[in-house]
């Protein structure tokens, strides 16, 4: 598969006024993002990876600078028509999950397709039973958030963040609420997704075991990208998993 240019950032910055001061959360990023890689984005508290994640994900804008997205200039488009972007072509994974909890696992995923007029009643249903599928929870569809684990719940998530076919995954501390084995096992799917289905992920963590299951890490510190490497040896969490990971193992930290 030929790889295109999905995400391409420019001398970006984000400001915030703290105390009458402007303090610079992103300072000079340069970045792109090609179809088909798993990006995690790694750093330490205050770093400014989820300032990044969220101008990506077109939640907030830039001070200066510019982001494209598959070559539009994200900085120029209206509210509504960011809006639009993040439901038709972003997907979002959330530390906490954010299900509604009096609705079904089906009816959460349902979700980003229900304002979408070009999708019907049925097609939206049939659109959300294929992405529960996806991530094995065809049997839990039914069930309500509280009556699911905290891996099951980070798996609708994840189905919800599929059913539109998203051109970018975003995911924010995905694995941060669960134990090591279920973060494993959440990170096998998601390798999945980028080696089978051909997704492009961008994960933020602060773990460097996540970290060590994509193809390419960037670090963050004080706002700048000190670090952009390719991960010679990507670990592969489906064989951990299938040769009896060890729940005792650590997850490690940034310090």
């Amino acid at each position: 598969m030929q790889q295109t240019t999905i995400v391409k950032i420019e001398h970006l910055v984000r400001e915030f006024s703290m105390g009458g001061e402007l303090f610079k959360a992103l300072n000079d990023i340069n970045l792109k993002i090609d179809s088909g890689e798993f990006i995690t984005i790694m750093g330490s508290s205050g770093s400014g990876k989820t300032s990044l994640l969220n101008i990506i994900g077109c939640l907030d804008q830039a001070s200066s600078g510019d982001y494209f997205l598959e070559g539009v200039n994200v900085n120029q488009l209206s509210k509504n028509e960011l809006a639009r972007i993040r439901n038709r072509k972003l997907g979002f994974i959330f530390q906490s999950y954010n299900l509604l909890a009096r609705t079904s696992a089906l009816e959460n995923v349902e979700l980003p397709l229900l304002y979408n007029p070009d999708v019907s009643a049925k097609e939206r249903t049939e659109k959300a039973k294929a992405a529960l599928a996806a991530v094995n929870l065809s049997d839990r569809m039914n069930y309500f958030p509280s009556q699911l684990s905290g891996g099951q719940q980070q798996r609708v998530a994840i189905a919800r963040a599929l059913i539109n076919d998203p051109l970018l995954i975003l995911a924010d501390e995905a694995t941060g609420n669960l134990d090591s084995k279920t973060s494993y096992g959440i990170m096998m799917l998601l390798q999945e997704l980028n080696t089978v289905q051909g997704k492009t992920i961008v994960f933020v963590t602060h773990e460097m075991d996540i970290a060590s299951f994509s193809k390419r890490t960037i670090t963050l510190k004080d706002g700048r990208i000190i670090s952009d490497t390719l991960n010679a040896n990507v670990r592969n969490a489906k064989e951990l998993l299938a040769n009896g990971f060890e729940t005792s193992e650590l997850k490690s930290e940034t310090k």
